[in-house]
């Protein structure tokens, strides 16, 4: 029996406990998220979500599906818990972050439920580590209510699209303007840096545009210090879906596929920058 595969022992009960047969398809998601110390993490049956926040104007969310890892049980509705998401990370990459070729480190994570600690069991090689993590009271999370009947505009893109976007904008400037239309530019990026403006604009028809669902004209400026943490989501995806609702809160969704063919997702939510008034579109 691999060592991921066994159960717990005799008499112990878990609120939650999964099993990978290589860390690194967490550690990888988890690292697309890790722009503050601490994450909450939310387990149902249908997977677990781990969500990062930042000064109430940003949000991501890393889903892994229940599908992902070889065994996966939730003994209640739904599990609960704040934790620092850098010890998470030093724990799951302890073996190093480049395993040799053929190898991998298996991983079974256990929680007792409230008050107790995280536990991982990783083994590479025939050594096993066991790491406790202390868990903290979960914190209220910020609900953009971003449901689809609320979504204005739609596009997805093949993620080379927006990551030749962000190595071409002049990223001096403070924000990034985007604007989605129905009609003409369709889609643009434009940046206000020190060299000046730049725009790119993307047609609807163009070969990086998978979908293209927009309905009316909408300019919104997004901090661009608020983004940034994104690209590290952008640079494992091959699509992201770009939607905005009537607000002008924005939505980058990121589909990541793992070593194992696998899909899973990275979510970002950002408010618009309030500081920008009508005259300045």
């Amino acid at each position: 029996m691999p060592f991921s595969a066994q159960p717990p022992a005799s008499g112990e009960r878990y609120a939650l406990s999964a099993s990978l047969d290589n860390a690194r398809h967490l550690s990888s998601l988890l690292r697309a998220v890790h722009f503050q110390d601490h994450a909450t993490c939310l387990a149902t049956a249908s997977g677990l979500r781990v969500t990062v926040e930042d000064a109430k104007c940003i949000q991501a969310n890393a889903f892994i599906q229940a599908e992902i890892f070889q065994e996966f049980s939730v003994q209640e509705e739904s599990v609960m818990f704040r934790i620092s998401l850098s010890v998470l990370l030093d724990c799951l990459t302890i073996f190093g972050t480049s395993s040799l070729p053929g190898t991998s480190t298996a991983l079974r994570l256990c929680y007792r439920g409230y008050g107790y600690p995280l536990m991982l069991f990783l083994e590479e090689g025939g050594v096993v580590t066991v790491c406790k993590i202390n868990t903290q009271e979960p914190e209220e999370l910020l609900d953009f209510d971003f449901c689809s009947t609320k979504v204005v505009n739609k596009i997805i893109l093949q993620s080379e699209g927006l990551r030749e976007a962000f190595a071409e904008l002049d990223m001096t400037s403070e924000v990034l303007q985007i604007t989605m239309s129905p009609d003409k530019p369709y889609f643009r990026l434009s940046t206000f840096g020190n060299a000046g403006s730049a725009h790119l604009d993307y047609p609807r028809d163009s070969d990086l545009m998978e979908a293209f669902h927009c309905n009316q004209t909408q300019t919104n400026r997004y901090k661009i210090s608020l983004l940034k943490p994104s690209t590290k989501a952008l640079a494992l995806s091959c699509k992201v879906s770009i939607r905005t609702d009537a607000q002008g809160f924005l939505s980058l969704q990121y589909m990541i596929r793992n070593e194992d063919g696998q899909i899973c997702f990275v979510e970002y939510y950002c408010c618009p920058d309030e500081n920008m008034t009508e005259a300045e579109l």
